[in-house]
């Protein structure tokens, strides 16, 4: 529940061994170079990566082509092999060692490109074999040439196909047309090959009676049979389509070089980024000037790295100035770091203030559950969270930690679910439940009836409002402002308590009146504390316009109580249609018709599937919406940039940076930087 403190690094060294020292750096995954404030008689550096970025390009767009054709080559052989997915490790030597690999990379590329062109002209070729194929197709009877179909000096002949149901319109039409007449040679199913003869005389009517029953002259011409015609453009075609197959093939057996394109790829990616650090120093014309962030318990860790990189250069890690904000690393265990998307979602937090990730996944889980608060639904996210967590492990991705969310969510979901008796929406009879039926159950607040679990969503979102005022002391101690702690914190958090406690004792179900004296109090005290001390650091006018402020705030605080009131609505409307499918599935399941019990095992499936993932949906985002504007708005600062270690953006592997195959990622966590310590 914290976020690393950072060291600035100062570093001075030669240019010649820059890149030298970067690749130093880049081992220890805890270095991140930040852009170097201007001195006097020193210059930027001026990066010209454009030639490693036109190859990253050309590279990548040939993996892609390759790794396209090996996944359809796979799919037709029933084949499932791991080979195209990312993410997977690559020991430090073998990373580094790919830049001798470009002469091969490049002929590979070439190589893919050539076959990917050929298959372009060669599925051109094929849509033209095609089309000849059909335009043959009714010809492949005949005997003669198409030339056996030639005119006279006074006839007129013409050779053609049109639709089948047409001939007979034809035959009418050329009927009243003297000297001319038609004669069929074969059909097809859709269409009939004629001869139609006409006197030249006549030529003019015949045409426009042709023309009425879409006739189309034969494309062909020469004395070859119809039958050859076809025959060689059927054996055309196929000799393209082989062709291609070939092709296909020749791009499949290139698979294996997946894994080493993609390794040359980000080795690319990491030396355009190492041209482009180049432009974050300052340099003068034999020496460079480095300023970096590193977390202050990789500091050894960095100093063995520069000393054993047989560099010269001059170093020292310093304390970060006030005006400084350096990026942010949380350190959060497994378990919590999943919920870290969350946070980021909304904005990370920046490095001077608490991490919020551990107050707030607790919420979040809890919030969740609320809203599924079903047994049967809860398991399911569980397991289904797990599978995808631990089949995603590999490298942290948006999808691993929202899985991870989802599966912590479907505990409280489970815990949830057995208090308030909903096993799919089933309700077990000799079980009673904890927390009362959303649907019926009503408590009296102040005299007014009110749904029961409205008001426990209330109580809630008044605990995590407390909670969240708590959090702002925490912070102002941390920074050692102890007067703003009680006075913006702690005045407030008084506030809340007693505000939750006189919730509790209005409801007269809960059968503690007294809580509404000792909660209207707390509550009392809390407001008068913080009018009196809104305006401490005012003038005499500023103090009453901040204590006004002060009592104002009450309204802001009853509406975010109310904001909480989406809690109940979303768990409501999940637990409707969930009851609505269980309660129609059992009739049908008790019916004894056999179609009824298929209907009802349908229902079942797409019923509670829809419904579980709709219910998701909305406690995602409205689940999101409360901790973002809640909780965090009142002391989440955020507007900070989370830390990327030279080297860490990496698009295919990760990096293991021990021989001995002990596996740590590029963005080294603190707990794995000081295990590397130890090791080195």
């Amino acid at each position: 529940m914290a976020i690393a403190e950072m060291s600035k690094l100062n570093l001075v060294g030669m240019s010649y061994e820059r890149r030298t020292l970067l690749d130093a750096l880049h081992r220890t995954g805890a270095v991140e170079i930040k852009v170097h404030d201007e001195k006097e008689g020193m210059s930027y550096g001026c990066p010209d990566e454009e030639e490693a970025k036109v190859e990253l390009s050309s590279m990548e767009a040939a993996l892609a082509i390759l790794c396209r054709a090996a996944e359809e080559g796979n799919r037709e052989r029933k084949v499932k092999e791991d080979l195209f997915k990312d993410g997977f490790a690559v020991s430090y030597s073998e990373f580094m060692s790919a830049k001798d690999y470009r002469d091969e990379a490049t002929a590979a590329k070439d190589r893919i490109n050539a076959l990917c062109d050929e298959r372009i002209k060669t599925e051109a070729a094929i849509s033209k074999a095609v089309r000849a194929v059909k335009d043959a197709e009714p010809y492949r009877e005949m005997d003669e040439g198409p030339d056996h179909y030639l005119g006279t000096a006074h006839v007129d002949i013409r050779l053609g196909t049109l639709p089948k149901a047409a001939a007979g319109r034809l035959a009418a039409l050329l009927g009243n047309i003297p000297l001319s007449g038609m004669e069929t040679l074969f059909e097809t199913e859709g269409e009939a090959l004629v001869v139609v003869a006409a006197h030249r005389d006549a030529a003019a009517e015949t045409d426009d009676a042709l023309s009425a029953c879409s006739f189309t002259m034969c494309p062909f011409s020469g004395e070859k049979p119809g039958r050859e015609i076809y025959a060689d453009a059927e054996k055309e075609k196929a000799g393209l389509e082989e062709k291609r197959k070939e092709g296909e093939e020749a791009l499949y057996a290139m698979r294996e070089l997946v894994r080493p394109l993609k390794i040359y790829t980000d080795y690319l990616r990491f030396e355009i980024e190492k041209g482009e650090a180049g432009g974050k120093m300052l340099e003068t014309e034999h020496a460079f000037l480095l300023e970096a962030y590193v977390p202050r318990e990789a500091e050894s860790l960095v100093s063995l790295a520069i000393e054993g990189s047989g560099v010269t250069a001059y170093y020292e890690f310093s304390e970060p100035s006030e005006d400084e904000m350096p990026p942010t690393l949380m350190k959060n265990k497994p378990l919590f770091s999943n919920f870290e998307t969350i946070t980021n979602t909304y904005s990370p937090p920046n490095s001077r203030e608490m991490d919020p990730t551990v107050v707030m996944a607790f919420f979040y889980s809890l919030f969740m559950g609320f809203i599924m608060a079903d047994v049967g639904y809860g398991v399911i996210m569980l397991v289904a969270g797990t599978i995808v967590w631990y089949k995603t492990k590999s490298r942290k991705s948006g999808l691993n930690s929202l899985s991870g969310v989802f599966a912590v969510g479907g505990v409280f979901a489970i815990a949830m679910g057995v208090l308030c008796n909903s096993w799919f929406g089933y309700y077990i009879e000799a079980y009673s439940a904890v927390i009362p039926d959303a649907q019926s159950a009503m408590w009296s607040f102040v005299g007014i009836p009110v749904p029961a679990v409205l008001v426990i969503a209330m109580i809630i979102g008044t605990v995590q409002l407390a909670a969240a005022y708590v959090c702002k002391m925490v912070q102002c101690f941390r920074r050692g402002r102890a007067g703003d702690a009680v006075c913006e914190g702690g005045t407030w958090t008084i506030f809340a308590i007693g505000a939750c406690l006189a919730l509790i004792g209005l409801t007269e179900e809960l059968h503690a009146g007294i809580l509404t004296y000792v909660g209207g109090i707390m509550a009392g005290v809390g407001l008068v504390a913080a009018m009196f001390t809104a305006g401490r650091k005012e003038k005499i006018v500023g103090k009453f316009t901040k204590g006004f402020g002060a009592l104002y705030s009450i309204i802001n605080f009853a509406s975010d109580i109310l904001s909480y009131a989406r809690l109940y609505g979303l768990m409501l409307s999940g637990a409707v249609v969930c009851q609505l499918v269980t309660s129609y599935s059992i009739d049908f399941l008790t019916s004894g018709s056999v179609g009824l019990i298929i209907l009802a095992i349908v229902i079942l499936l797409v019923g509670h599937g829809f419904n579980l993932a709709m219910s998701l949906l909305s406690a995602y985002i409205h689940d999101s919406r409360l901790q973002y504007v809640e909780f965090y708005g009142k002391f989440f600062e955020g507007e900070g940039e989370l830390f990327a270690p030279i080297g860490s953006g990496n698009k295919h592997v990760y990096l293991d940076l021990h021989e001995g195959g002990e596996s740590a990622k590029a963005s080294v966590t603190l707990e794995e930087s000081a295990a590397l310590e130890v090791k080195t």
